[in-house]
């Protein structure tokens, strides 16, 4: 319960602190699966309008479960989106930095470590997109999520 509130007050932060782009937010919810640690994970992003030519803040929380012990992760990424012509597609890769908290099963507290990811995805202009994630330093090696963005335009 402690790892919830630590995400929605970082959360909660970041929507208060970011530029006009908000105006254009969109949120989406996502789940998938990890390797080392391996896990099902599931959460949940926003997205601001462009904070430049075709790129997106896209901070997202997930919450995985598996391997003896919960991990919350709090990825604070920027994506970098390319239309596929004439296609409802668009494909996007980016990355930036996470924050790791792992709960080990059967022990209290939890450790907090520090992350870097890149990603690539490919979305549908209506919503649905996958992707897949390297993490490096504390971050899970791989993920690979599948999500559908609500848009509001």
């Amino acid at each position: 319960m402690a790892i919830m509130r630590r995400a929605l007050s970082v959360l909660t932060v970041l929507l208060m602190t970011t530029a006009p782009a908000w105006a254009q937010t969109s949120v989406g919810i996502r789940a998938g699966a990890s390797g080392s640690p391996d896990q099902f994970f599931f959460g949940g992003h926003i997205e601001t309008g462009p904070v430049a030519d075709h790129v997106t803040f896209r901070p997202n929380a997930e919450v995985g479960v598996g391997s003896g012990l919960t991990l919350l992760t709090i990825n604070l990424e920027f994506a970098y989106h390319v239309p596929i012509r004439h296609q409802p597609w668009s494909f996007y890769f980016g990355g930036g930095p996470a924050a790791v908290i792992s709960s080990p099963r059967g022990r209290n507290g939890s450790d907090v470590g520090g992350g870097f990811n890149v990603m690539l995805g490919l979305q549908a202009r209506r919503g649905l997109f996958t992707e897949l994630k390297i993490g490096f330093i504390d971050s899970p090696e791989v993920k690979i999520t599948v999500g559908y963005a609500f848009r509001n335009r």
